[in-house]
């Protein structure tokens, strides 16, 4: 089964790995070739910083979700509306939302509670796919959430365990309970980890993966091994230094991917480096690589 039709089969994909090894940018070729299959996707941002919308050319999305193209969406989701538009929908009167939504304790508790944020994150998820999100949001069969890097990634997904067992009562710990079943079910929360084929992503990747079976007793549901390197060519010509510079990152990507089948079990897709700028053009370079019988350089 390819990649692509194991993802499909699933609700949620969450995709996480060590920071800057290209988490948004499979993300966004993930959610296109998800949408393209068919599939009502929509890419969830949790980065401050916004970086998703340039892989589609928009603007800045504020929060909003955004039309992409046929049948995807994005977004960029700050959690602690989340949690605000819960206290709206429990609380019926706008005066008494606002004065809990206004007070420190709310404020103090939303900050500091563990786990709260991640539970609010993977809620808005499982709102919008059985139908509960704001008036206007689309109709959704998938979301691929580009999820926080390694160890965030790992407290995203093990939070909803947490959060109900320390919060007993009300609609976060509700939520809790659900969110844990939906996580822990591979049939409708598919896992996805993003690296490089470098020593110290690939290390992290290992890591993760122990940390998934430790913490919530779930094996990936595929590695993303990014940005490797072209073969480089046999003779070095003019550039003697640069063709000598890309033949050892060449070799440094050959040693690592070795160490990554020696050490990971399970399906693998593997995607090229490419001289690019973030863009439509470079995720759809990517995505006919996910395509089966296809190599980062084949």
């Amino acid at each position: 089964m390819s990649i692509l039709n194991n993802l499909a089969r699933r609700q949620l994909v969450v995709v996480t790995g060590k920071g800057g090894v290209g988490k948004t940018t499979v993300s966004a070729t993930l959610g296109r070739a998800l949408a393209a299959a068919g599939r009502r996707t929509l890419i969830v941002e949790v980065d401050p910083r916004e970086n998703l919308h340039q892989m589609f050319a928009l603007p800045p999305s504020g929060g909003a979700i955004v039309e992409a193209g046929p049948r995807v969406w994005v977004q960029n989701l700050k959690p602690r509306q989340v949690l605000d538009e819960i206290v709206r929908e429990r609380l019926p009167l706008e005066m008494l939302t606002r004065r809990v939504l206004d007070s420190s304790i709310y404020q103090h508790f939303t900050a500091t509670a563990p786990g709260l944020k991640e539970v609010a994150i993977l809620g808005h998820a499982w709102r919008l796919l059985n139908g509960l999100g704001a008036m206007g949001a689309p109709a959704l069969d998938t979301i691929v959430l580009d999820a926080p890097a390694t160890g965030h990634g790992v407290s995203l997904l093990a939070a909803p365990l947490l959060v109900a067992e320390v919060i007993r009562r009300g609609p976060f710990a509700e939520m809790g309970g659900e969110l844990a079943r939906f996580v822990s079910d591979p049939e409708r929360c598919g896992i996805v980890v993003v690296t490089q084929a470098e020593e110290m992503p690939v290390q992290e990747a290992i890591e993760l993966r122990e940390a998934l079976r430790e913490r919530i007793r779930r094996d990936p549901e595929a590695l993303v091994v990014n940005g490797l390197y072209p073969p480089a060519p046999s003779d070095q010509g003019q550039d003697d230094a640069l063709v000598s510079l890309w033949r050892r990152r060449r070799k440094l990507n050959e040693d690592e991917m070795a160490r990554l089948i020696e050490h990971w079990e399970g399906p693998r897709v593997e995607l090229p480096l490419l001289a690019m700028d973030r863009g439509p053009h470079l995720i759809r370079a990517l995505q006919s690589c996910l395509e089966p019988g296809r190599g980062a350089w084949s």
